[in-house]
Order: structure tokens, then sequence, then C-alpha cells
């Protein structure tokens, strides 16, 4: 078994949150999104129902620790096109995470292709920066269980140079090999560093709601995925994503909002004569921010 799979397991409607997949002190929303995930598809697998996630909605209502955490599911609707579960996690009296999700055949809905966004140009994987654990990024436990390569181009605020234009690019895979499929893409939807980063705030960015959709079965290999926003007002931002497999098929798609800490004008501009990043720079040495 995997290590993601590992995380995943479900005992009696428990799970057991593992310290290997946090972000500072709390679990990463992405796994936990996969976990609801699963708990959703386990409930209508039950009642002979589908098996494909299609689309999902998550709210976050309290961080979640490592350690024991309970998930409470009910069937909503089963349908002869959709079905759909909720999932609520807790820990001790506290609700976590509230989640509903849809599914159907996916198969049956990845095909003709009318319509569909480019991927973007990125280098190869082996001249892209690997994120790695480092200064205030050594406390990200998850960048261990990843394999994730960031576009030089999208990289700069690793050298105090944010670009301030709202979007990163990068390679992505698990670490240890696991292949991607449908049941991870909530996942890798949330694992990137947040879009923010390239403002300058290099801080945890929590995620207060999210939605989600994955419209095919990822092909073998590497992942490629951009985040972008286009609106930071006060202390929120949206960040959009897209994943495209090693077909260059779009597979999953999200939008989450998200509270930020803004650095102020000075601390975000760039110093002088600051050079590129290399392609050994990992994650950036920069004050933790709640």
């Amino acid at each position: 078994m995997t290590e993601f799979d590992d995380a995943l397991t479900l005992t009696d409607g428990r799970a057991e949150l593992g310290e290997g997949w946090v972000i500072g002190e709390a679990v990463n929303g992405g796994l936990l999104m996969s976990l609801a995930t699963k708990a959703a598809a386990e409930a209508l697998h039950a009642v002979d129902s589908h098996q494909d996630p299609v689309a999902f909605s998550t709210t976050f209502l309290a961080a979640a620790q490592p350690g024991p955490a309970r998930v409470e599911t009910q069937v909503l609707r089963t349908g002869r096109s959709f079905s759909t579960a909720e999932v609520t996690l807790t820990q001790g009296e506290t609700t976590c995470v509230r989640h509903t999700a849809t599914f159907a055949d996916l198969d049956a809905n990845s095909e003709p292709v009318h319509l569909m966004e480019a991927p973007p140009e990125l280098p190869d994987p082996e001249v892209c920066v690997p994120a790695a654990r480092g200064g205030f990024a050594e406390k990200i436990r998850i960048l261990d269980r990843l394999d994730m390569r960031i576009d030089p181009a999208t990289v700069g605020w690793a050298l105090g140079q944010p670009a301030r234009d709202g979007e990163m690019r990068a390679w992505i895979r698990f670490a240890d090999g696991r292949e991607p499929d449908a049941l991870s893409l909530p996942f890798f939807l949330d694992a990137m560093p947040p879009v923010t980063f390239t403002f300058g705030a290099l801080g945890w960015a929590p995620t207060i709601a999210f939605s989600g959709h994955v419209r095919s079965r990822p092909a073998p290999g590497w992942l490629r995925m951009r985040i972008t926003t286009r609106n930071v007002i006060g202390g929120l931002f949206e960040e959009d994503a897209v994943i495209w497999d090693s077909r260059d098929r779009v597979v999953a798609q999200s939008r989450q909002l998200a509270g930020v800490r803004m650095p102020s004008a000075d601390a975000a501009a760039p110093p002088p004569d600051a050079g590129a990043p290399s392609p050994d720079a990992g994650m950036p040495d920069a004050p933790e921010s709640v």
C-alpha cells in the first residue's frame, strides 16, 4: 500500500490523520478532501451507486490536527446519471470539514472533447525548481510526499522578486511513484504553494471554501498544473487551479476562497540585482505567519 492509500484508510467510520501530511500544525486540506471523497464513494458503493467523483464542494470549519478523526457519511441522492453524498469530518467535539461530492460514470462524461484549455508551456521537470522542505517550509511535511517541480519563470518570490502577476506553474506527482487517479485529484488541486506567494505573501493561506471538478481519469505520469488569482482584496483571495495529465488532457479544475496576510509594499519590493532562481533552490526561507 502506498503512503497516500494508507492515509485514506477508513475503518468503521474512523481515520487516522498522519503527521506526514501536515502544513505547519494542520493536516493538508487536499488530503482531507480526498479522504472525504473516498468515504462518500464507499457509502455509494454500499448502495450499488456511482463510484467516480465528478464534482465536490468543501467548507473548512476548523484546522484538522494529526490524530484520530470521525468520518460520517450520508447518501443524499442516488440517480440514473448522478449520485451525491455528504461527509462530515470531526475531531472530538469539533467539526473540521463538511464535504459534498457528486459521482457519476467518469468515462461516459469524458468524451467527446468539444473545447479544452491548452496546457501551459513548461520546461522539462529536470530543469524546474524542486519544492523541498527548508526554512519556513521545514514544517510543510507534505513536501516529502510530493515530487513538485516549479517553473523557474514563476518562482521569483523565492529570491525576493515576486512577480505580483498571480500565476504559478509546476509539474507534480507522488514522490513514492504512485500513479495519479481520480481519487488523488482533490489532493493535487490543493498541493501547490498558495498563489499569493507570487505577491511576496510567504505565509499560510487557510482555505475557507473549495469547489472542484474531476473531468477525466488521469493517465500515468507527471501532472502539469497552473494556479492563478485575479482578485486579492483585503485579506481574501480566490485561487483557480487546472491540472493536465501526461496526454495534455484537462483532468481536474478548482476554485477556492482563502485568507492571506499580505506584506507591506516595502516588504514585497524586490531587492536590487537579485539573480534568477537555480534549479535546486527549493522552497524559500521566510518568516512564519498565520
